[in-house]
């Protein structure tokens, strides 16, 4: 018996989102949600800190496909 385990994959730099669900495929998982997560720089003004946004990553929960007979 093998454990019903979620993977999570990141849409990689230089990556298309085709490109990672391909990959996801490929080792056999299916994606199951797709979430984007946001990138912040934290930066000191007058002695408080203060968070801008940069940038955003891309992420899919995938579980293992069922292969049945």
């Amino acid at each position: 018996m093998s454990k019903n385990k979620k993977k999570r994959y990141q849409v990689e730099e230089n990556e298309t989102i085709e490109q990672c669900l391909d990959r996801i495929k490929k080792e056999g998982y299916m994606p199951v949600r797709r979430t984007e997560e946001p990138i912040f720089q934290e930066t000191k003004e007058n002695g408080q800190t203060s968070y801008k946004p940069i940038g955003s990553t891309i992420c899919f929960d995938a579980i293992p496909i069922k292969s049945e007979h």
